[in-house]
C-alpha cells in the first residue's frame, strides 16, 4: 500500500479511537425525488411488501425508528458514514457508493442518485470512514489485499454486505443492503415449481443470474424452507455471510469465508466429514469449488450453489467449460447425473410506478434434459424447457412475454432482456396464456428487495 495510504489508515484508527458518542439519526431529506416508499416496522425495505406512496408521517415515523436504534451502532462507527447507511433505509435504496470526490451514492430502482444535499467527500474522508468499521484483522487484510469483502451489522435488524477496494490509489466502497428476514418463496414471485427443489434428498441446484436480480434471495428461502420442513445438517460456505438462519427443524452452520474458514476451496475439502445433508455454496467461483460440489451432489448430498449466468444453457456450458477438454466428457456424464434444477431470474424495469419485476428461466431434470447434457447438445436445451412446461419448466422469453401480456412491463423493456427476439416477439399478444408461468395473481404476492423493485406485481 502506498505511504500516504498508509497514514489515512492510521488516521483512521487513531481518529476514530477517540468517537464514544452514538450518532444521529439525520433528518428526512427534502428531495422528492429521494422520499421514502412504505415500510413495515421492523423490516428493512428489501422484506416488506410494496403498498404504494409513503404518506409524509410514515416517513417521519421511520426516522424515529431509525433514532431509536441508535445506540446499537458501534461506537467507533464513522457517523458520517451511519448517516448514509440510514439514508439507504429511509430511502428505499439497495446499495451505497462512497468513493472520493463524490457525494454518497444510493441506488434505487436500478439508477444511481447522490443523497440530497449531501457533499464530495475527500479521499481522505473516505479513507477514515471506511476503515472505521473494520476490526483489526480486517484492517490488515485489506492493506495486505487491497480488496476486501465483509458483513456489516448497524443494529441487530439491519446489516449490509459491503465491498472495499481501491480506486487510483484511494479506498472505495460498495454497500449493498440484506434483508432482515428471509421471506418463504410464494411471496418472491418465484413460480412454485421452485419450492420443490428443497424436498430433494440430494443432487445440484443452480441459481443464476446478472449481479443484484436476487439470487441470494431466492437462495435463502430455499434454504429456510428446508430448514423449517427436514430434520437435516445444513452447511453454509459463503463470502461474506447475508442472511442469519436460525436453528429450526435443520441443524444450521454457517461458515464465513475470511474469518471461519480461508477459502471456499479449504472449506469445502473438509466439509464432507461434516455430517452435511444439505449443503450451500456461496459462489461456484473455480474448477476445485464447482468439483466439489458435483461430488457432493453425486455422493448423495442436496448442493445448492449461484453462478453469474443468464440462462440454463449457459449455466450448463460455463460448468463444463471450466475443466480441460480431455475432462468434459466425464463432467457432462457427471452434471447429467447430478443436476436436479436451474432457476435463472433477472430483474426489469415496470411499465409504470416504481420498482422492477422478476422475470425467470426454470430447468427441472428430466430424462430428455439429462441425455442432451451429456451428449454435449445444451444448445437444444431451449426447445425441450418449452414442451416441458408441463413439468414446471419455462424459459426466460416465454416468462417475459407473459409480463408483458400481463401489462406488467412494456414490450421494449421485455425485448431488451430477450434471448430470442424472434421467439418472444411470437409470443407477445399471442392468442391466450403463451405459456404456464407466474401469473399475473401470482406475481401480486410479490415482494421488495433493497432497491424497491417488487418481485411480482405492484399493486
Amino acid at each position: 500500500m502506498a505511504k500516504s495510504q498508509e497514514i489515512l489508515i492510521n488516521n483512521s484508527a487513531s481518529a476514530m479511537s477517540a468517537r464514544r458518542s452514538a450518532p444521529e439519526v439525520p433528518a428526512v431529506p427534502g428531495d422528492a425525488a429521494l422520499q421514502p416508499e412504505a415500510s413495515q416496522p421492523g423490516r428493512s425495505p428489501e422484506a416488506f411488501d410494496r403498498t404504494g406512496a409513503q404518506q409524509p408521517r410514515d416517513v417521519l415515523q421511520r426516522a424515529d425508528e431509525l433514532r431509536s436504534r441508535a445506540l446499537d451502532y458501534p461506537v467507533n462507527a464513522d457517523p458520517e458514514l451511519i448517516e448514509a447507511l440510514q439514508n439507504v433505509l429511509v430511502l428505499g435504496a439497495s446499495d451505497l457508493h462512497i468513493t472520493s470526490n463524490a457525494a454518497p451514492t444510493v441506488r434505487i430502482d436500478g439508477t444511481l442518485r447522490p443523497i440530497a444535499g449531501a457533499e464530495a467527500w475527500s479521499a481522505e474522508r473516505v479513507s477514515l470512514a471506511l476503515m472505521s468499521i473494520l476490526t483489526t484483522q480486517q484492517r490488515e487484510t485489506f492493506e495486505r489485499e487491497l480488496e476486501l469483502d465483509l458483513a456489516y451489522t448497524v443494529s441487530f435488524s439491519t446489516r449490509f454486505r459491503v465491498n472495499l477496494y481501491q480506486q487510483r490509489g484511494a479506498v472505495a466502497g460498495a454497500f449493498r443492503l440484506i434483508p432482515s428476514e428471509v421471506r418463504p418463496l410464494s411471496d418472491l414471485g418465484i413460480p412454485s415449481a421452485v419450492a420443490s427443489f428443497a424436498n430433494l434428498a440430494r443432487g445440484l441446484v443452480l441459481i443464476t443470474g446478472p449481479t443484484g436480480s436476487g439470487k441470494s434471495t431466492t437462495l435463502a428461502a430455499l434454504v429456510d424452507l428446508v430448514n423449517r420442513t427436514r430434520a437435516d445438517h445444513i452447511v453454509t460456505v459463503e463470502d461474506p455471510i447475508e442472511f442469519i438462519h436460525m436453528h429450526q427443524k435443520s441443524l444450521v452452520n454457517q461458515r464465513e469465508v475470511g474469518s471461519d474458514t480461508h477459502s471456499f476451496a479449504n472449506a469445502l475439502k473438509h466439509v464432507l466429514r461434516q455430517d452435511p445433508d444439505v449443503i450451500l455454496i456461496g459462489e461456484l467461483r473455480d474448477l476445485e469449488t464447482i468439483s466439489v460440489a458435483l461430488t457432493a451432489a453425486e455422493t448423495g448430498h442436496l448442493v445448492f450453489a449461484t453462478l453469474h449466468t443468464q440462462d440454463a444453457s449457459q449455466t450448463i456450458d460455463r460448468v463444463i467449460d471450466v475443466f480441460p477438454s480431455h475432462q468434459q466428457g466425464q463432467i457432462r456424464a457427471q452434471l447429467a447425473a447430478t443436476l436436479n434444477g436451474v432457476v435463472c431470474q433477472t430483474l426489469v424495469k415496470r411499465a409504470s410506478g416504481p420498482g422492477r419485476a422478476v422475470a425467470t428461466e426454470v430447468l427441472m431434470a428430466t430424462p430428455a434434459i439429462a441425455n442432451l447434457i451429456r451428449e454435449g447438445k445444451t444448445y437444444q436445451i431451449p426447445s425441450a424447457m418449452q414442451a416441458g412446461r408441463d413439468l414446471g419448466m419455462h424459459t426466460m422469453d416465454q416468462h417475459l412475454a407473459e409480463l408483458v401480456n400481463t401489462g406488467v412491463i412494456t414490450r421494449q423493456a421485455a425485448l431488451d432482456k430477450a434471448h430470442d427476439i424472434g421467439d418472444i416477439t411470437r409470443l407477445i399478444n399471442s392468442t391466450g396464456s403463451p405459456t404456464e408461468v407466474p401469473t399475473r395473481a401470482m406475481a401480486a404476492s410479490g415482494i421488495n428487495f433493497g432497491d424497491s423493485y417488487s418481485l411480482g406485481v405492484h399493486k
